[in-house]
């Protein structure tokens, strides 16, 4: 086989954990991967394809994942601290038995990324940052629970934002949804990427490069890595059973970035607005499973 796992009989059980023979399972899926690497084109090793178990177990945090999204919207606007954000996250997803996935993650210290305004991501919460009127904030969590990750962000209006806050945000969510038309078999990782710039630019805005969506299981961050941007038909083919955490990083200005002292928070390196949104998703035969779908944030 391409990637030098071994190879099942037809009437033995397929190698995914689903218990079917992999006649009836993987062979057609391994087959026409096999083709594309006799081709010379890159596939992903099958060590990357997710088992049936694999992706209940995913299914198990993003239920978490999406149970505090929905909590943060609902009670998330002006007054609210980025600390007490922080407190809800982990006291939600403790309280639905998993355990906040960022919290030591890398050395990160709390259960959240909460990047207000110019910030694009690992915004560290903190009790002196108390949200206020028309100021946006991107809520970035994870969740671990039974040995799997989920993984979703969202950017969140406080009280009444601006309409050009409002359309960045609408923007980068859609250019997510139109990463979703190519994230299907036998596309590749870039014609995601290329959607996603391709509709941010249109739009009038950016994309950030320095950080990308990756793949997301057993840890939090796997391979591949999903960039933002890119030409079309690169990077690894996309096969049923990957998982991967698609996620767009939209700056209202320049794509630039930078790092701000404490190690971890991003800011646009010109000051201006950014936002984020997230979901992980699988691939299959047909459409992409969204598996923590963030509510709809276009306002």
């Amino acid at each position: 086989m391409f990637d030098g796992m071994p190879v099942p009989g037809r009437n033995d059980e397929c190698w995914c954990g689903s218990g079917r023979k992999y006649k009836k399972c993987h062979i057609d899926i391994d087959t026409r991967l096999q083709q594309c690497y006799d081709q010379g084109l890159e596939v992903p090793y099958r060590s990357l394809l997710k088992t049936a178990a694999d992706i209940e177990g995913i299914k198990r945090s993003a239920a978490i994942n999406i149970g505090v999204l929905d909590y943060v919207a609902e009670h998330i606007g002006p007054g609210v601290t980025t600390e007490q954000i922080d407190q809800w996250v982990h006291d939600y997803t403790v309280e639905h038995g998993g355990i906040p996935a960022d919290l030591g993650f890398e050395g990160y210290p709390k259960s959240v990324c909460t990047s207000v305004n110019e910030e694009v991501c690992h915004g560290i919460p903190s009790p002196d940052v108390v949200l206020k009127e028309g100021d946006i904030v991107s809520v970035d969590v994870g969740a671990y629970i039974g040995g799997f990750h989920g993984d979703c962000a969202g950017t969140y209006p406080c009280g009444k934002i601006s309409d050009e806050a409002a359309r960045l945000i609408a923007v980068t969510e859609q250019s997510f949804w139109e990463g979703m038309k190519f994230a299907r078999f036998g596309y590749r990782v870039s014609d995601i990427s290329h959607a996603v710039q391709k509709y941010v630019e249109e739009n009038g805005f950016s994309v950030v490069r320095d950080y990308v969506g990756h793949g997301v299981g057993a840890n939090l961050h796997e391979s591949p890595e999903v960039p933002n941007y890119g030409k079309p038909g690169h990077g690894p083919r996309l096969a049923p059973g990957m998982t991967l955490a698609v996620e767009p990083m939209v700056n209202q200005g320049d794509w630039r970035v930078k790092v701000m002292k404490d190690g971890w928070t991003v800011r646009t390196a010109d000051g201006s607005l950014a936002a984020h949104y997230e979901n992980s998703i699988l691939i299959t035969k047909g459409e992409p499973e969204i598996l923590t779908q963030v509510g709809d944030l276009r306002l």
